[in-house]
């Protein structure tokens, strides 16, 4: 699955380099990433591996260039809280605006629906509005303001939560991990994404 039907895909170990680069920018230039420091290729490789053996992770890629990528985490660590997952996107600038960041996250939605995921959180840097706003056009809601949350640069930022329910809350079984996931299904979740799908 390497884009050869569109430009959304799964990532792998190989597009680390990319995904750094994209990533980068936002570590150093703005109070989106809470990092002060930009991970090595090593760590950020091994973050990829780590993140793709429980959850989707997910690249949109034109003309061999990724654009951006998305990818779910388990938010909290104790058992109990593993049908909810945190959801990451970034984008380089050029792709701001164009759809890309809906279409990867409107994809791991549905894939984390596979797993048996029921609620998705977005933690986001309250004066991000441009991510607020496209989280409350997919249906998130708030789910709490943490104030002076995280100090950078300079100053202290104050961090929103927000939810979405992905699923109904029947009883669940075990949150079924990615890799295990029907590749059948995970290849329709995304053919209908490259589609066009809005």
């Amino acid at each position: 699955m390497r884009g050869e039907k569109g430009p959304l895909r799964l990532a792998g170990v190989e597009d680390a380099p990319a995904i750094l680069e994209i990533y980068a920018p936002y570590v150093t230039d703005t109070v989106i990433s809470f990092e002060y420091e930009v991970p090595s290729l090593v760590e950020f490789t091994s973050r990829v591996e780590t993140i793709g053996a429980l959850h989707p992770y997910l690249v949109w890629e034109e003309e061999e260039r990724l654009l951006g990528y998305a990818y779910a985490h388990p938010y909290a660590a104790r058992p109990a809280y593993q049908w909810g997952a945190e959801l990451t996107v970034y984008l380089r600038p050029e792709a701001r605006g164009r759809g890309i960041g809906t279409k990867l996250y409107g994809a791991l939605l549905d894939l984390l629906r596979l797993q048996g995921v029921r609620t998705v959180y977005g933690c986001i840097t309250a004066e991000n509005e441009a991510s607020v706003a496209m989280h409350r056009a997919l249906g998130f809601r708030e789910g709490g303001l943490f104030r002076k949350a995280g100090f950078k640069p300079g100053r202290w930022l104050d961090v929103l939560w927000l939810e979405k329910d992905i699923a109904p809350y029947d009883p669940p079984g075990p949150l079924l991990p990615f890799p295990q996931v029907d590749l059948a299904k995970v290849e329709e979740v995304l053919e209908n994404w490259n589609g066009g799908r809005p």
